[in-house]
C-alpha cells in the first residue's frame, strides 16, 4: 500500500505533509514512559513485518499490524506507523519521501480506526481483534484505491487495493490471536488510552 513518489501530484503530497506533521505532534505530546517503550517495539514490529512480501496477481503484498497498533496504541500509532514508514523509505525505498505524508494518512487512518472499533466492545476480545485487523488494512487500501482512481490512473486499482481484502482477513486473524493471547496473559498491555491525554479513557 505504499504509495511511490512522482505518483501522486506534488500538490496533493505537500497538502499531506502539512497535515501530518502537526498531527504527529499532537498524537506524540505526553507521552509516559510506558507508552514510548510500547510505542518503540510496536515501530519495529511494523518495519520488520513489511519486509516479508507475499507474491500475488504480479505484485506484492504483506501484513503491517496497523489493528494491533490501534489498540495497543491508540493515538500513539501516528508516530509509531510514521516512523515505521520513514525508515521503509530511508533504507528500502518501500514508498517515497515525497509521498510519505499521503501514506503515514492512510495508514494511520486504518490504525485509529482500529483502535476506535476496539473499544467498542461489541464482542470477546477475538472478535474484536478481529475487526480491527481487519479494518487496520482495508482503510489504507480503500483511500489508495480513491486517491489513485481520483489522479486520474482508472479503476485498475481499486480492483488492487481489493486483493488487499485477503490480506485484510490474515491480519484480523493475526491480531485476533495476539489480543486473545495478550487478554489471558497480560491484559494490561491492552489498557492504554486512546487519546494519550492525561485524563482521557484508559480503559480497554
Amino acid at each position: 500500500m505504499h504509495i511511490a513518489d512522482g505518483i501522486l501530484p506534488v500538490a496533493w503530497c505537500s497538502a499531506a505533509h502539512a497535515v501530518t506533521y502537526p498531527l504527529i505532534y499532537w498524537s506524540g505530546r505526553k507521552a509516559q514512559p510506558d507508552e514510548i517503550v510500547k510505542m518503540g517495539l510496536l515501530a519495529s514490529a511494523l518495519f520488520a513485518v513489511s519486509l516479508v512480501h507475499i507474491p500475488v496477481a504480479g505484485t506484492a503484498i504483506h501484513v503491517g499490524l496497523l489493528g494491533l497498533a490501534g489498540i495497543l496504541l491508540g493515538v500513539r500509532s501516528l508516530v509509531v506507523v510514521s516512523s515505521a514508514l520513514l525508515l521503509q523509505a530511508l533504507l528500502f525505498q518501500h514508498g517515497g519521501l515525497l509521498a510519505l505524508g499521503v501514506n503515514a494518512l492512510n495508514m494511520s487512518a486504518g490504525a485509529l480506526l482500529a483502535g476506535l472499533l476496539w473499544r467498542v466492545r461489541l464482542g470477546n476480545a477475538a472478535v474484536r481483534g478481529f475487526v480491527a485487523g481487519f479494518a487496520g488494512v482495508a482503510v489504507p487500501a480503500g483511500l489508495v484505491g480513491v486517491e489513485f482512481a481520483l489522479a486520474g490512473y482508472g479503476k485498475g486499482f481499486l480492483a488492487l487495493a481489493g486483493l488487499y481484502s485477503g490480506v485484510a482477513v490474515l491480519e484480523g486473524v493475526i491480531t485476533s490471536v495476539t489480543v486473545g493471547f495478550l487478554a489471558r496473559t497480560k491484559p494490561a498491555a491492552l489498557e492504554s488510552a486512546f487519546m494519550g491525554e492525561n485524563g482521557s479513557d484508559r480503559s480497554a
